[in-house]
């Protein structure tokens, strides 16, 4: 069993990257991928446990995208995470984070909502996200969970929301490619609230450089599941699957099982080393 999508406190996880390689040897994963928002910083102290861990680690990437006017993401797997050209690619879209965060906090100082910026944005090791900001938001007692917050102030309809100069999926597929990786279409079930139908926008995705389909995902239901596999066989593309693992900030959200049923066999593994 493997779990290709998780997520380290270097973005929007609550775990250490080491805790996260140490954590699929105790679930028992055969590989764990550690695929952060938009950041390559986590990797190196992820990539230097495989000589401690017996599970196989991946280095990959969570890239955020816009294709038909909504959010997608796109997962880069078995990225060489030290290219040079690739990470100063991350790097700008780093600095567009940065851009919005600061823009957010206008928008919420504009509606009469203060909460202390400074120690935050300096704070921790990795990318500021809008997770961050909302749990921010929690602890001001602007809210009673992370839902109820973005749907008041930080989703596209909230009244701080701010919009981000996103990737086209055609760069993101290329980037990934041209770093050594396999581009996947990240839990595909969750576009547009799962009111989509895929069939020629994936297509259209494999034609521009889409290597796989995130199939097997926990909110994803079996149809669904069923679905994006179908849709890889006629596409000749791969499956991928993951957990989506954010730690704390997931809660029962489990590496390697989901909710408590996903099941990514190793095939999967192994037919995605095949494409690369």
């Amino acid at each position: 069993m493997i779990d290709l999508h998780s997520h380290s406190s270097y973005s929007d996880g609550w775990d250490a990257p080491e805790e996260i390689a140490a954590l699929a040897d105790q679930v028992g994963l055969s590989a764990v991928a550690l695929t952060d928002h938009d950041t390559l910083e986590g990797l190196d102290a992820f990539m230097g446990q495989q000589c401690i861990v017996s599970a196989r680690l991946v280095p990959g990437i969570e890239l955020s995208c816009e294709f038909v006017g909504r959010d997608l993401h796109v997962l880069g797997l078995f990225i060489d995470h030290r290219d040079t050209t690739f990470r100063e690619r991350v790097w700008g879209l780093q600095r567009r984070r940065e851009k919005r965060n600061v823009k957010i906090f206008e928008n919420l100082r504009g509606h009469g909502v203060k909460i202390p910026e400074e120690p935050f944005l300096g704070d921790g090791p990795g990318l500021l996200t809008r997770g961050h900001i909302a749990d921010m938001l929690l602890e001001g007692g602007y809210g009673a969970t992370r839902t109820e917050v973005f749907h008041k102030y930080l989703g596209e309809d909230g009244i701080a929301y701010a919009p981000f100069e996103f990737l086209s999926p055609r760069d993101a597929f290329a980037w990934v490619r041209e770093a050594g990786g396999l581009p996947v279409v990240a839990h595909p079930g969750r576009f547009t609230m799962g009111r989509f139908v895929w069939d020629k926008a994936m297509a259209h995705l494999k034609d521009i450089g889409a290597g796989g389909i995130e199939a097997h995902y926990p909110d994803h239901c079996v149809a669904e599941t069923a679905y994006f596999l179908g849709l890889c066989e006629t596409l000749d593309m791969a499956a991928c699957g993951g957990s989506d693992y954010h730690g704390r900030y997931k809660p029962g959200c489990m590496l390697g099982v989901g909710w408590g049923n996903l099941h990514v066999p190793d095939r999967v593994l192994e037919d995605l080393l095949g494409r690369l």
